[in-house]
């Protein structure tokens, strides 16, 4: 293609081009560049198959438009002037001009007008034209990812189209009647979002968020495998580590990981077991719950010093320390639940952190049963001789405080003190309620309450429950470390582990010293019912009483060598007072210390991996987002991909060059999809709470133009611009979405273009005039076959701003 300067050589060149299309019945049009190719001017012509030939225009101002053909009246003489001979003729001739017009309106987000009216005096004023200053200027302040970071709006804003369609109009004075009509009165309004088109590659990670945090812990991850321990990235002396760190990874001042561990471990923070347990949506993932104090740490973690390994290794040593802090000075660790049971279900750190908070729990439940006893002997001290002396004088009343002088190998809880006291009654003789003790029953001890109408079978006395040990919590290395048989009993009805054997010989140990008279059946039936068969055919002579029931051990429980018979033997009878502890929280304790500060670097960071990742998660579930079902599911979808993806990382078996780090990569290329939609979701829904059709039918259309191009690399990018329709009780939602302009912006600019809405005018108007059959004018001349008025013979597009104005026009001759 060459630019013709004249419009002679460029007709001769066209014409030439028509006679060549004709010969071949060619019904395509011809066109020819004319003027300064800024001015993109073409004339063109087209073979229409008949006797009429159509004739093409085009032209454009850049620059300075006149200001007659801002307005729609000036417009509109512009098309008239194309078919009638003089312009005089204008006030006397009445056409019927086809016209049809349709106006677009910019909205930006979050008040961006008022942001970009904002002058230079603000700006050395100082202040921050991003509105970070200001919490009040963030869109997503009140989402839940934002207490780690500010997603950019993917929605900056919406372009609205409202439609006038199939007007006639027969003068000028209708033409500027219309341009002062409200854009309400419009036929059909259309909005479609400003989104971010461009799709998230695997090298390109520039939007912040806890997709592109979690790639970075990958990178740490790989970077663990090539030092033992954790300090060897912090010491640049050690050259194991020193030597595989780069430059960029930074090690921030104190200050900040000192603020960071003051949030973790903020004071009077904790979570009830019913709580950190319960509705956990990650629950398929081997980390931690979100509110967890480990969760916490990691997702810290994503945003301290880059996430590179170097800065994840100072913040781990501190965070160790304080927890070591935590155990010395005997303080419940915040975020971490002091009672239930260790849930396996979580990474290793996390019941590790779980036993320690049960730890110092019994500590201080020790110390203050200490403190209780030293009180109750200095009391007892104080007494007279007489006063100490009950009933016979060869009883007085003591009380033993030899498990409590501070023997740790002893952890007496606060119901220990309520024993001792109901053996101090049983000797003085007298009872609570008034009745005298029968002589059996000065030898029970730890006795909690008389079990439910169950006598024993050799006594005929009643049966009591005693109070027991509770059952020992166990970590997963724990049950692994466990023996799974127990060497000692060889039948059928062996143990999983020693603990459950300890426990059991406890259980015997204090139902004996409650039921002093009690043989091994009395102890299955209250410990084991289902091992206890009823004799009911038997006639049993009931005594005033109620003598004891007839029955018989199940068959396991009477094999010659049963290993609970045996341990029934060899347990002697002391309550649950003056029994060693089945786990002692001090060593315990010092167990979880020890393993949290010789953790190896990439076992941390495999669970940090899982835990973050699930945190993510868990965080982002919680965004409102409105009745969207394809962002339902894609979340449901998350939540599946996650676990199996994740679980390489549970089974220890990793290494540098292990396939599984890039398959964690495309796991955080698939989570910055999700977070994508999310965030788009999320806005959407603000932006339309009045409106919610609006936010499924275009969040529906944006998911299904996004979702096909998921993981592909396209080379060429394509923008999302699908129109959805707007209701007519939209319609109000959506023009406030234009803000009203400010005394500021309204000076500086120039309303020129008519059809304002909420006080701006358009950013562009496209406007197309038509007309059907002109008699006497030059170009159209009818025929005997074929009449004008069915043909379209003179159009004229129109499209501009204030700033530049584009023009074409058609007419159809039969020349």
């Amino acid at each position: 293609m060459f630019w013709c300067k004249g419009i002679f050589e460029a007709s001769k060149l066209l014409s030439a081009v028509a006679i060549a299309l004709s010969n071949c019945s060619s019904l395509w049009a011809a066109f020819v560049p004319v003027h300064d190719p800024s001015r993109k001017a073409y004339i063109g012509i087209q073979n229409m198959g008949t006797v009429f030939t159509r004739r093409f225009e085009a032209d454009g101002i850049c620059s300075q438009v006149p200001r007659r053909l801002m307005h729609l009246e000036g417009l509109y003489e512009l098309f008239v002037s194309k078919f009638v001979h003089s312009t005089l003729d204008l006030p006397t001739n009445f056409f019927k001009v086809q016209f049809a017009m349709m106006l677009t309106y910019k909205m930006l987000a979050h008040d961006d007008y008022n942001m970009k009216a904002i002058d230079a005096q603000n700006t050395n004023s100082g202040e921050n034209l991003t509105g970070e200053t200001s919490n009040e200027t963030l869109w997503d302040n009140d989402c839940p990812w934002s207490e780690w970071y500010s997603a950019e709006d993917p929605v900056k804003g919406f372009e609205l189209i409202t439609i006038w369609s199939k007007k006639m109009v027969e003068s000028s004075l209708e033409m500027a009647e219309l341009e002062n009509a409200s854009p309400y009165e419009a036929e059909k309004w259309l909005i479609c979002p400003i989104c971010a088109p461009k799709l998230p590659e695997v090298s390109e990670w520039n939007q912040i968020g806890f997709a592109s945090q979690l790639h970075i812990l990958v990178d740490a991850l790989k970077m663990s495998f090539k030092a033992q321990f954790m300090e060897n990235f912090v010491s640049a002396d050690d050259n194991s580590g020193s030597e595989n760190l780069n430059s960029s990874m930074v090690i921030l001042p104190p200050t900040v990981s000192d603020q960071v561990l003051k949030e973790l471990f903020q004071e009077g923070v904790q979570v009830t077991y019913s709580a950190y347990g319960g509705n956990k949506t990650s629950g398929a993932i081997k980390g931690a719950p979100l509110e967890s104090l480990f969760a916490q740490f990691c997702l810290h973690s994503l945003w301290f010093g880059y996430c590179n390994i170097r800065a994840i290794a100072v913040l781990w040593i501190e965070f160790v320390r304080e927890v070591r802090r935590c155990w010395e000075e005997s303080q419940l660790i915040p975020r971490m639940p002091a009672n239930g049971p260790i849930d396996l279900s979580t990474c290793l750190i996390n019941q590790k952190l779980q036993m320690l908070a049960v730890c110092i729990e019994k500590k201080c439940e020790v110390n203050e049963d200490y403190q209780d006893c030293i009180g109750s002997e200095d009391q007892i001290e104080s007494m007279t001789e007489e006063e100490s002396v009950v009933g016979d004088d060869s009883f007085k009343m003591r009380i033993s405080c030899g498990d409590f002088s501070g023997n740790v190998d002893s952890f007496p809880t606060a119901g220990d003190i309520h024993y001792s006291v109901k053996t101090v009654s049983a000797f003085s003789g007298k009872h609570s309620d008034g009745d005298d003790k029968k002589p059996s029953d000065i030898t029970r001890r730890g006795s909690a309450s008389i079990a439910d109408a169950m006598m024993l079978l050799k006594s005929n006395e009643s049966m009591h429950a005693p109070y027991t040990q509770e059952a020992p919590l166990m970590t997963e290395d724990m049950h692994e470390e466990c023996p799974q048989d127990v060497e000692d009993f060889s039948d059928s009805f062996n143990f999983s582990t020693l603990v459950e054997r300890d426990t059991l010989a406890s259980d015997m140990s204090a139902f004996k010293a409650a039921n002093p008279k009690a043989v091994f059946e009395d102890f299955i039936r209250w410990h084991s019912p289902g091992d206890w068969i009823d004799d009911d055919d038997l006639e049993v002579e009931m005594s005033k009483d109620n003598s004891s029931p007839r029955g018989k051990l199940s068959k396991r429980m009477s094999k010659n060598g049963n290993s609970w018979r045996n341990i029934w033997s060899r347990s002697p009878a002391l309550p649950f007072s003056e029994q060693k502890p089945l786990i002692d929280p001090n060593r315990e304790g010092e167990k979880v210390i020890h393993y949290l500060e010789t953790l190896q670097p990439h076992q941390l960071l495999e669970q940090m991996l899982c835990t973050a990742f699930g945190a993510a998660a868990d965080t982002l579930i919680q965004t409102n987002y409105g009745e969207l079902k394809q962002m339902e599911t894609m979340m449901q979808h998350l939540y599946l991909t996650l676990p199996p993806a994740l679980k390489p990382l549970q089974e220890n078996r990793l290494s540098v060059d292990s396939e599984t780090i890039e398959d964690l990569r495309r796991l955080c290329v698939v989570f910055q999809h999700v977070e994508k939609l999310l965030t788009l979701a999320a806005s959407l829904h603000r932006k339309f709470l009045q409106a919610p059709r609006l936010a499924r039918e275009i969040f529906s259309d944006f998911y299904n133009f996004y979702i096909p191009r998921m993981g592909i690399g396209l080379i060429e990018e394509k923008e999302f611009d699908k129109k959805q329709a707007v209701w007519n009780e939209e319609r109000e939602v959506v023009a406030n979405m234009l803000v009203q302009p400010t005394a500021n912006q309204s000076w500086r600019k120039v309303l020129s273009m008519g059809n304002l809405l909420n006080g701006h005018e358009p950013i562009q108007r496209e406007i197309i005039f038509s007309l059907h059959g002109v008699n006497g004018n030059h170009y159209a001349i009818p025929t005997a076959t074929v009449s004008l008025q069915n043909i379209e013979t003179y159009r004229m597009y129109i499209c501009g701003t204030s700033n530049d104005l584009r023009v074409a026009l058609s007419v159809v001759s039969s020349d």
